[in-house]
Formats: structure tokens, C-alpha cells, sequence
């Protein structure tokens, strides 16, 4: 049995810092861990520009633990009046690394996102040329179409569309929850990319309602069958290049989750190495861990892999999974999969 393991700094291609008070609890649990991260941009307002984008990244810089290394990578919020003139400029500069899109009400904070595809059409021209990647939240929101259903009809009705029009543009399918979104990466060109959750990979839709209704278990895209989860293990535990991490971490206040209405989110920061790793070592495939985390999602953004090195113990005993951490007044309970985790990071 392998139990120790040194890998590449990993990455996290997906990850939800919020701000204020919440955005100094978590970031952090990334540091430790991760060199660096794809900012997500729903805040409220959104960052939809080049002054908002660094502004953010100036908060988040001044957030940073002392000594921390990690470097948040930037996004933009596309909306129906983004300017693709402004967005060239953040991506030249070297501020921004993706825009992402959301439909409209598809998510946390996504109500000035995209209604009408087309109406992006010349943004995402403008982006094709100059080589930044378009992140998707792969969800439609039509009210007749259930809610286990709409990344597969996003995929069918705007994705493969879009990704014919656009063939030289990068596109990451976001928190791929499918066996479809992994299909129809696996189908492309090089110039499209996956990413998958650690939760997504460990907990299927039971999940949700074990016992009672399990509201630190709802995010969005929901998790769906078991047909799916192992389609996604499958997925990231292959040697295909174009699958990669990206945690979605996504905060919320305990408040806020264990409401009437509940937020979509989890947070998984502080055991989401612990949680990929076991996903690995459960499906023998521990030797392709290192792609997955660390090397693949580079190769895709035209960065370096990490020069610092990871390095994961197994242990014996389960890993103690903390409960909740503390956001000022608030707590924010963080992920545990129900199953026990073994590895852990051994130069924290």
C-alpha cells in the first residue's frame, strides 16, 4: 500500500473567496494548499471590469496570510453590456484569466448574468482572438425542465452550439456533474476543458436526504446519480488531459444555508486535497493524482506548473475533519463526505 506521496503544488480551477469578513476566514484554508486560484466574480455587485477585477484582487492580496504564496488568478462577469474592449485590456495586462458566464438565475448572485447567448456573441469573438478562456456554469433555467436535467439539455441546447461557432475559443465546463458534460468534453477539441468538484466526486444525490434534508450537501449544479459520480471518477482518475480541479468551494454562513430557502454551496477548502486523494487511492489510480491537481489545468491556462512540491501521508486513523470555522460573528460548516478520508498534507 502506497503511503506517501509527492506531488505538485496543486491549483484550484474554481473557487469562491466572497468577501469582507468571509473572504478573510476562508482564504486561508486555500493558501495552505493551493499555489493559486480561479477567482469566481458573483459578488454583489458583480466584477464585470477592469477596475472591479483589481480592486478585488487588492482585497483579496491584503486578506493573504503573511508568508502566504498563493496568487488569485482573476475572472470576469460576463453580462449582456460587457465590453469586449475593457475585457482585452484586463486579459493583456495580465489581470484576468477567464470571464465566466452564468445564466441568468442559475446560481448564487447570477441574476445580471447571460439571458440571451447571442447577445455575447461578439465578446466571446473578441475573446477567441486573444486566447482567454470562457468558464460555463452548464445550467439552464427553465422552469419545466427538472432540476436533475439541466446541465445535459445547457450541453445539448447552448453548449455544442456555441462550441461549434467558436471553435478556436477555450471553454471550461464548469463543475461537470454529468456523464454528459463528461462526454461531450471527452468529444472536443483541445480547446475544451472540464472541471470536477471533490464533493461532486464523492456524494451522489442520496446524499441529500439521508436521514433528513442535508443542507450543507445542496449546491448547484446538484449532485445526480450514482450512474454519474462514478462517470466523473472515471473521468478524472483517466489520463485525459482536459479534466482538472476545481473545488467550487463556495462559503455560506450556516445562517444562510440552514434557512427556509437555503443557499447553494459547499465549502470544501480545508479537506479537499484529503477528499481527492482518497477518490484516487479508492479507484487505484493514485499515480494520476498529480494530473488532476496539479499539472493538467496548467497545460490548459498556458501557465507553469508549481515549482513547490506537496507532499500527502496516509495515515492510519481517519483524518479529523473540522466542523465549522469561524467567519466574524458567523460559523460556515465545512464539508465532510460521510466516509472516511486518509490522506492529509503532511507540509502544511
Amino acid at each position: 500500500m502506497i503511503t506517501r506521496l509527492t506531488i505538485k503544488q496543486p491549483d484550484d480551477w474554481h473557487l469562491h473567496l466572497r468577501d469582507g469578513a468571509v473572504l478573510g476566514a476562508v482564504l486561508p484554508d486555500t493558501a495552505r494548499h493551493f499555489g493559486r486560484a480561479i477567482v469566481m466574480p458573483n459578488l454583489v455587485p458583480p466584477v464585470v471590469g477592469f477596475e472591479a477585477a483589481k480592486a478585488y484582487r487588492d482585497r483579496i492580496l491584503k486578506a493573504l496570510p503573511d508568508g502566504a504564496g498563493f496568487k488569485p488568478l482573476m475572472t470576469l462577469y460576463l453580462t449582456e453590456t460587457s465590453d469586449g474592449a475593457d475585457i482585452a485590456r484586463a486579459a493583456e495586462a495580465g489581470l484576468v484569466h477567464a470571464v465566466k458566464l452564468y445564466p441568468a438565475g442559475a446560481t448564487t448572485n447570477s441574476d445580471a448574468g447571460v439571458r440571451n447567448i447571442e447577445t455575447v456573441y461578439p465578446v466571446l469573438a473578441r475573446m477567441s482572438e486573444i486566447g482567454l478562456p470562457l468558464l460555463v456554469h452548464g445550467e439552464v433555467v427553465d422552469g419545466d425542465v427538472d432540476i436533475f436535467d439541466r446541465e445535459k439539455i445547457f450541453v445539448d441546447r447552448i453548449l455544442s452550439p456555441l462550441r461549434e461557432r467558436f471553435p478556436d475559443l477555450k471553454i471550461v465546463l464548469e463543475h461537470i456533474t454529468t456523464r454528459d458534460g463528461v462526454d461531450f468534453v471527452k468529444a472536443q477539441n483541445a480547446n475544451t476543458a472540464g472541471t470536477i468538484t471533490p464533493h461532486h466526486l464523492m456524494i451522489n444525490r442520496n446524499a441529500l436526504f439521508q436521514g433528513g434534508l442535508r443542507p450543507h450537501y445542496y449546491c448547484l449544479p446538484v449532485a445526480k446519480r450514482e450512474i454519474h459520480r462514478s462517470a466523473l471518477v472515471d473521468a478524472v482518475t483517466s489520463e485525459n488531459k482536459r479534466f482538472f480541479l476545481g473545488t467550487d468551494s463556495a462559503p455560506h454562513p450556516d445562517k444562510d444555508k440552514e434557512s427556509a430557502c437555503g443557499c447553494a454551496g459547499i465549502y470544501s477548502s480545508p479537506v479537499a486535497i484529503s477528499c481527492v486523494a482518497q477518490v484516487f487511492e479508492d479507484a487505484g489510480a493514485l499515480e494520476n493524482l498529480e494530473a488532476f491537481t496539479s499539472r493538467n489545468g496548467p497545460e490548459f491556462y498556458s501557465l507553469p506548473v508549481n515549482d513547490a512540491d506537496m507532499i500527502l501521508v496516509r495515515d492510519e486513523d481517519p483524518v479529523a475533519v473540522p466542523e465549522i470555522i469561524q467567519a466574524g460573528s458567523d460559523t460556515i460548516t465545512v464539508f465532510n463526505p460521510g466516509t472516511p478520508l486518509y490522506w492529509r498534507v503532511a507540509n502544511e
